[in-house]
């Protein structure tokens, strides 16, 4: 069984795919504001960029605490921000966010 695919490019014509990087405000495990990320983001396995991860939570194409439920990270977030002078009702807010990134999403 065989299918065909027809572009809707008139013939003779080729299609150019673009494809689009979608740059984040805030790492998409961790919640942490990317401008804040002294490395600029994560790196890819072929070393790029990563531009959804911060380069606290993904190296080298792998995060870096792989094992990690949402609600660890969540505990994780509220203590570096404690520790970062935050006061604990603020931290509690902005750890608040964490599950609902990317990464914690199930789909």
């Amino acid at each position: 069984m065989s299918s065909t695919v027809e572009s809707d490019a008139p013939k003779g014509k080729e299609q150019s795919v673009t494809k689009t990087v979608k740059s984040y405000k805030d790492c998409q495990s961790c919640g942490m504001p990317m401008r804040r990320d002294e490395k600029g983001g994560g790196t890819n396995a072929d070393g790029s960029k990563n531009l959804m991860y911060c380069s606290h939570c993904f190296e080298a194409g792998k995060f870096t605490l792989s094992g990690i439920s949402a609600q660890e990270m969540q505990i994780r977030v509220k203590g570096k921000l404690r520790e970062a002078g935050v006061p604990g009702a603020a931290a509690w807010l902005l750890a608040r966010k964490v599950p609902k990134l990317a990464r914690w999403k199930k789909g």
